[in-house]
Formats: structure tokens, C-alpha cells, sequence
């Protein structure tokens, strides 16, 4: 492309073919804060939020290897700044589980973080929509969430950046956390079918949160040798780097072995929008998947 603006960062991605497996950004637990906006491009500490609340999030997360996120209905219209719904989840096999309050002075914050607050029954569907981060996440991420909405609104919620712009629209489901990218608005309800009956569409998968990267793209051809697509399925039970940058990942549920190389390559161009350098790449190569006699 000659003169004007660059061709948006997901689309050059989409056109290389960048693999999507293993690139889900680490997070064990969530805080989730209800901001209508504006975001600023750091959110917590650029959109107008109390120091001493953003400095007890901060905390928090550091503590939980946790992500804290702001989410908004979607939408652009002005929505009245108080009572402000958060959610704590908990991403961690065998411990998924949301919790919820309101509050309504933002003084209130640095206690809810930590709050007991109530249980709450259902998933959370959370598509990144942050263009004051990068543009790519406002243009796919908004008809995404808009088509998420169509289909069931009371999980549905805009929210900062996830990670990955370039694999934007990005699509986090809670509580499990797994992250999808480059999910076509017109896929939205099957994603969406699958999850709620416990199951993953692996097609626009990027992995679960709270597993490394190596563990997320074991599970990707694990997945597509067993078919095992349940949302508990293929757990590691082992992860061992048998040679420099060769793994053996051992998973259960059903039972396999999966050996896979990791590589860093250099991309030959900015990853996100706003970049201005270029970036480089983590890929897996896979070796072998093997099942016990």
C-alpha cells in the first residue's frame, strides 16, 4: 500500500497466516470494572479512576497474576457513572468460578477487589473494543460484540485490551478464559452454542489464560488429533523442556504426549497498529502426538 494509512495490523496478520495457537496473554484471575469511558490508552491509570483504587488493583493482580479490565455495555451511549457493576473471576482449573458487586463512590473500589461479593451464574462473553489502543480493536471488535449482543446481551460486554491486537476482533470467555481471535461476527452464535455446552470451537482458539504457551499449543494439536474438544478436556499434568526450545508436554483427559519445538522468528513488520518498529513472532513446531497403548 503507497501514501495514506497502513493496512490495519489483523488484516497483515490474517494475510501472513500468523498462527493463533499459544498466543492467549497469561492471566489466572479477573477484576472487572464497569468505566462507560472514555478509556485512556493505559486504562486503569489514564480514564479518570481513583490513584488509590487503581494502586489496590494493581496489587491485587500482582498478587494473583490476575488482569484487570474495563468493560462498558456496548454501545457509545452515555450511561450514568454510578452504581458501577465489577466481577472478580477466577480462571484456575477446577476453581472457575465469578463473583460480583456494585459500588457506588469509586472510594468503594480498593475494598471490592478483594470483597467476597456474590456468586454469579452464568459465562461472561468480554470482546476487546479499546481503539484509543489500537484501531483494529474498535473496527473488528465492535461488530463482533454487536453480534454477540443480538444473540444473548446479558453476557456480553465491550472491555480494554485483552492482548493480541493483531489477531483482533479478540474474544475472552469467562470463567474458563479461554481467548479466541479473528472470530468473523457471522461465527459469533457458534462459538457461543459450543461454549455454553461446555465445548470449544477450535477454529478461532487461541488458548486458555492461564496455561504458558507451550501448554496452550500442545492442547491445539492435541485437540485436533483427538477431537477432545470439552472445555475441561486435555489438562497438563507435565511440562518438560527435554532439549533447549524442544518440549514434552504430557496431558490428560483423554491421555496423550505432545512434542513440539518453540522458535522466535522475526516478523519483518510492526505487530500492532501503533507500532512503529517490528516485532517478532513465537511459533511451535509440532513433533509428535503419541497415546499410551
Amino acid at each position: 500500500m503507497t501514501g495514506g494509512r497502513p493496512p490495519l495490523c489483523s488484516f497483515v496478520a490474517e494475510a501472513a497466516g500468523d498462527s493463533r495457537e499459544g498466543t492467549a496473554p497469561p492471566a489466572d484471575q479477573w477484576f472487572l470494572l464497569e468505566h462507560p469511558g472514555p478509556w485512556g490508552r493505559v486504562p486503569l491509570t489514564q480514564s479518570g479512576i481513583d490513584a488509590q483504587a487503581v494502586a489496590a488493583i494493581g496489587t491485587w493482580a500482582a498478587e494473583n497474576r490476575g488482569r484487570a479490565l474495563l468493560i462498558r455495555r456496548p454501545g457509545r451511549s452515555a450511561r450514568p457513572m454510578a452504581p458501577r457493576r465489577w466481577f472478580r473471576v477466577d480462571s484456575r482449573p477446577g476453581r472457575e468460578a465469578i463473583r460480583t458487586g456494585r459500588i457506588d463512590h469509586e472510594h468503594e473500589l480498593a475494598a471490592a477487589v478483594r470483597s467476597p461479593g456474590q456468586p454469579y451464574d452464568g459465562p461472561l462473553h468480554l470482546v476487546c473494543s479499546h481503539g484509543r489502543h489500537d484501531t483494529c480493536c474498535a473496527v473488528r471488535g465492535r461488530p463482533l460484540v454487536a453480534a454477540l449482543e443480538a444473540i444473548d446481551p446479558t453476557p456480553t460486554w465491550e472491555c480494554s485490551h485483552l492482548g493480541g491486537c493483531r489477531f483482533a476482533p479478540t474474544l475472552v470467555l469467562l470463567p474458563h478464559g479461554y481467548m479466541f481471535g479473528n472470530v468473523p461476527p457471522d461465527d459469533a452464535a457458534g462459538v457461543i452454542k459450543h461454549y455454553d455446552a461446555g465445548l470449544l470451537d477450535p477454529r478461532w482458539l487461541r488458548g486458555r489464560t492461564c496455561c504458558p504457551p507451550v501448554v496452550q499449543a500442545a492442547q491445539h494439536h492435541a485437540r485436533a488429533s483427538s477431537r477432545a474438544f470439552g472445555v475441561d478436556a486435555l489438562r497438563a499434568t507435565s511440562v518438560v523442556e527435554i532439549a533447549p526450545a524442544r518440549w514434552r508436554v504430557a496431558l490428560a483427559d483423554p491421555e496423550c504426549v505432545v512434542e513440539l519445538t518453540e522458535r522466535r522468528v522475526a516478523a519483518g513488520r510492526p505487530l500492532t497498529c501503533a507500532a512503529t518498529a517490528p516485532g517478532w513472532l513465537r511459533e511451535f513446531e509440532l513433533l509428535a502426538v503419541t497415546t499410551p497403548p
